[in-house]
């Protein structure tokens, strides 16, 4: 198993680390990779598009999702205008 570990290798511009758990916002010792860079420690991280927040229990935010869902939308009305009815728009937004 150990030999499994020694093989990986750690993206280090893409990879970060986060503390989840009863002493979230204790100060952690940096955490480096076998090439020598240490990994940053973060408030909120993104994994296969949803934002894990650091937190005393696992949480995730939506706002990003939020934010994109409703800029999305407004440049739809924008393009649309008046000129459709309700109908229509809704049916465009889902």
């Amino acid at each position: 198993m150990m030999r499994l570990v020694d093989e990986i290798i750690i993206n280090a511009k893409k990879s970060c680390c986060i503390h989840i758990g009863p002493r979230n916002r204790a100060a952690c010792a940096p955490i480096c990779c076998s090439c020598g860079v240490s990994l940053p420690w973060v408030q909120e991280l993104r994994y296969l598009g949803i934002f894990i927040t650091r937190s005393r229990v696992f949480k995730i935010s939506l706002d990003h999702t939020k934010k994109s869902f409703y800029r999305s939308a407004n440049a739809i009305f924008g393009k649309v205008g008046r000129v459709a009815n309700e109908d229509v728009c809704g049916r465009a937004v889902v």
